[in-house]
């Protein structure tokens, strides 16, 4: 395993398994793909949090429908410490690019999951 390997686990908490996946197919392959999710991941000076990022993805993830992901992303919010207003806002944002149908039936499981984390 290489250095952006190692790194990327210490800017996620783990090691995402598509580089795992990546480096057995190809070590170069591996790496570029940690590489990506390194460049991504990182603090920037001047550039968004880490809690901001999930908060984007978060609103991504619900405004495509994506239930699942939304529910693993609402984990990570907590760790980095989102308040309810920060999610509600971005449920509210992929209410406005998602449309309506996707945040109706997205709501329902992440309110539930909400409740679990005390929001």
């Amino acid at each position: 395993m290489g250095k952006n390997f190692h790194e990327i686990k210490e800017i996620k908490g783990f090691e995402p398994r598509s580089v795992m996946y990546a480096e057995q197919i190809n070590e170069d392959f591996g790496e570029g793909l940690a590489g990506f999710y390194k460049a991504i991941w990182a603090e920037r000076e001047g550039g968004l949090s880490i809690k901001q990022k999930h908060l984007t993805v978060f609103a991504i993830a619900c405004s495509n429908n994506n239930t699942d992901s939304a529910v693993k992303i609402l984990q990570k919010l907590h760790q980095f410490g989102a308040t309810r207003a920060e999610i509600t806002d971005a449920m509210m944002m992929a209410a406005w690019t998602g449309g309506i149908q996707n945040f109706t039936d997205i709501s329902s499981v992440i309110l539930k999951e909400m409740e679990k984390h005390g929001y």
